[in-house]
């Protein structure tokens, strides 16, 4: 398998931090940052916003939170996600597994199954090494890894969680992206997981729940950027 998201990217999304046009315009912030820092921006969409999302930004992956595993016709009736509506509103990929909402590793795999037949990029979130070996068994494009204890707070994971998860990942198939979140809420928290190993960072509260959102945006990109180039330049030079 090969890296269909080109690192070093970042995820980011509203969660329930922020709504309708609020959630747009900073979508568009980050469309803007994107371009600027020449960096993939994976954004998370609420379901409602997904269609005008994806029509008026073009520097970002939206993803959708979340797919069933339905077909077309009766089957998709009921309140279910219908893999099928979420390409036909324009998103490229789906978040799996996130924290709130967790799935059996059948479920994950019928629903990594269902994307790919789609050609959906698919990330699924993974808290623990056990979980998270599983998960990379799957080959979804992207595996976020985060310690489920510190989502929502101020507290980044430390450089053994990060440097574990990257090797545990990378042991079982190269080709996938790994993004280190939960806590993140600084650029210096974004330099740290990238400079230590991981393809990619994210953040929601740290961005959504901001004064400024802008300010913050540009802060992370750039640490996306930075710690990327430094990183592969002090390779080069060793």
């Amino acid at each position: 398998m090969t890296n269909r998201i080109v690192p070093p990217f970042f995820e980011m999304g509203p969660k329930s931090y922020k709504l309708g046009q609020d959630v747009v315009d900073i979508a568009q912030l980050a469309d803007q940052a994107a371009a600027k820092f020449d960096i993939r921006v994976i954004f998370t969409a609420p379901f409602l916003l997904l269609e005008r999302i994806a029509a008026t930004t073009n520097n970002l992956l939206v993803f959708a939170p979340y797919i069933d595993d339905i077909g077309m016709g009766r089957e998709g009736a009921g309140g279910k996600i219908l893999p099928e509506s979420v390409v036909a509103a324009g998103a490229k990929g789906v978040q799996l597994n996130h924290s709130q909402k967790p799935l059996p590793l059948s479920t994950l795999c019928n629903l990594v199954h269902r994307a790919q037949e789609l050609d959906l990029l698919t990330e699924i979130v993974a808290s623990s090494m056990a979980e998270i070996r599983a998960v990379a068994t799957l080959t979804p494009d992207v595996i976020i890894a985060e310690p489920l204890e510190l989502i929502g707070t101020t507290t980044s994971a430390d450089l053994s969680y990060i440097q574990t998860a990257v090797n545990t990942i990378r042991a079982i198939d190269k080709g996938i992206g790994i993004l280190i979140g939960a806590g993140i809420n600084t650029g210096e928290d974004v330099y740290k997981c990238i400079y230590s190993g991981a393809d990619a960072s994210g953040s929601a509260s740290g961005i959504f729940t901001a004064k400024d959102p802008e300010v913050v945006i540009d802060e992370m990109f750039s640490a996306v950027r930075r710690a990327w180039d430094d990183r592969h330049n002090n390779q080069i030079n060793r």
